[in-house]
C-alpha cells in the first residue's frame, strides 16, 4: 500500500524524478488536487509535470492547485523562500489558489489522485529539489488515507488560511496515521516525541533542523541514557544558523546546550549546504523521516517548533521492512557527510 522512493544528493536526474511524478498524474481519471509549497522547474521538467496537469485537465479531469504565497517582509531570508513563478501557475488552466505563507508557511507537497491515492513526502516541486537533495517519496494507495487528505485540501481551499488548515482525525486508517499540522502540530511533536523516549533498539534521525521542544527533550535524554542505537543527520548550515538566532533570544537558553549535547553524543552528520542567497543552488539535506524501532514517521514536517505552525503532513506506520529500508538511508546519507559541527 504505501512505497517509497528516496533521493539523494546527485543520485538521480530532475527528468527522471519528473517521469516519476507525471506517470502518477497521467492516471488520473476524475479528480486531482494539488498542495504544493514550491513549484520552480527548468524547460523539460516543467514541459512533462505542467503539461502532465494541464493534458488531464483537457480530457476532463478536475484539477485544483493549491500554493504557497510567499508574503514574508523584507530581510527575513529564513527559511529560504520558495522560487514558484507566480504568473506561470496563474497561466495554468485549471483552477488554483494561493494561501498566504508567511509567517506559518503552506509547506505541503502532495498530490490526491481520484479519492484513492495519495503522493506526498518531503519534495518540492522544483529540479534542485529532485536531484541535488536528500529526500523521500511517498505513495499511498488507500481511499481511507486519500479521504483524511481530501479532508485538509479542502480546509486550505476553502479558507485559504493555514492556521484554520490541519483540524483531520488522526487514528489509524488502513494501518496509516496521518497527522496535519497546525491543528494537529502539538500532538504530532508528543507522538513523536513519544517514539523516541520508548524506543529499544534503534532511533534513526534525518531532519534538516531538531528544534521542536519535546522532540529535542526526548532524543537529549535517550542519548545521555546510552542505551539505544541512536544515530541520525541535519543540515549542519541550517543548524547553525538556528543556533545564531538562538543567541540572541534568552527565551531559548534551553534549546541550545540540548541540541549540542545531542549532537555531540550520537553520531549525527551535517551537510553543509550553500546558504540561501537569491539565485542560489538549493542543495539542503532536506528529508525528514524519523525511525523509531519499526514505527516511521515520514513528511513534509521538520522536527521543528515553527513546523507545528505550519500546513504539514506526516504519514506514521508500523513496517519493519520499510523502517530497516528507511534506516539504512538515514545511516547512507549520514556516512556522506562529516561529523556535524556547531558554531
Amino acid at each position: 500500500m504505501i512505497q517509497v522512493r528516496t533521493l539523494t544528493d546527485g543520485g538521480q536526474s530532475p527528468l527522471e524524478i519528473a517521469r516519476l511524478l507525471a506517470s502518477f498524474v497521467e492516471r488520473a481519471e476524475r479528480t486531482l488536487d494539488l498542495a504544493l509549497y514550491d513549484i520552480n522547474l527548468a524547460d523539460e521538467t516543467e514541459s512533462l509535470v505542467l503539461g502532465t496537469l494541464s493534458a488531464a485537465a483537457s480530457r476532463g479531469v478536475t484539477v485544483r492547485l493549491l500554493y504557497n504565497v510567499d508574503r514574508r517582509p523584507p530581510g527575513k531570508p529564513a527559511p529560504p523562500p520558495p522560487k514558484t513563478r507566480l504568473e506561470e501557475i496563474e497561466a495554468l488552466p485549471f483552477a488554483k489558489r494561493g494561501v498566504p505563507g508567511w509567517p506559518d508557511l503552506m509547506h505541503h507537497k502532495y498530490v490526491v489522485r481520484d479519492g484513492a491515492s495519495v503522493w506526498t513526502g518531503s519534495t518540492n516541486w522544483t529540479d534542485d529539489s529532485w536531484s541535488r537533495e536528500e529526500n523521500v517519496i511517498a505513495v499511498v494507495d488507500s481511499k481511507a488515507v486519500a479521504r483524511r487528505f481530501a479532508e485538509d485540501f479542502m480546509q486550505l481551499w476553502r479558507e485559504q488560511h493555514v492556521s484554520r488548515s490541519g483540524k483531520v482525525s488522526s487514528k489509524s486508517t488502513d494501518g496509516v496515521r496521518v497527522w496535519f499540522c497546525p491543528k494537529r502540530g502539538s500532538r504530532l511533536a508528543h507522538r513523536i516525541a513519544h517514539a523516541i523516549a520508548t524506543a529499544e533498539r534503534r532511533v534513526r534521525i534525518a531532519s534538516p533542523v531538531i528544534t521542536s521542544g519535546p522532540i529535542l527533550g526526548s532524543l537529549a535524554e535517550v542519548v545521555a541514557d546510552g542505551r539505544v542505537d541512536v544515530a541520525g543527520v541535519i543540515d549542519n548550515t541550517q543548524v547553525n544558523e538556528v543556533l545564531l538566532q538562538w543567541a540572541a533570544n534568552p527565551i531559548q537558553t534551553w534549546k541550545a546546550p540540548a541540541l549540542r549535547a545531542t549532537l555531540a553524543g550520537a553520531p549525527f552528520s551535517g551537510k553543509v549546504s550553500t546558504p540561501y542567497a537569491p539565485g542560489s543552488v538549493h542543495d539542503y539535506m532536506h528529508a525528514k523521516v524519523s525511525v523509531c524501532d519499526d514505527t516511521v514517521f515520514l513528511g513534509s514536517f521538520n522536527l521543528s517548533h515553527s513546523g507545528e505552525s505550519n500546513a504539514e503532513n506526516v504519514l506514521e506506520f508500523d513496517d519493519g521492512a520499510l523502517a530497516d529500508r528507511l534506516a539504512r538511508f538515514v545511516d547512507d546519507v549520514r556516512a556522506r557527510y562529516p561529523a556535524a559541527v556547531l558554531s
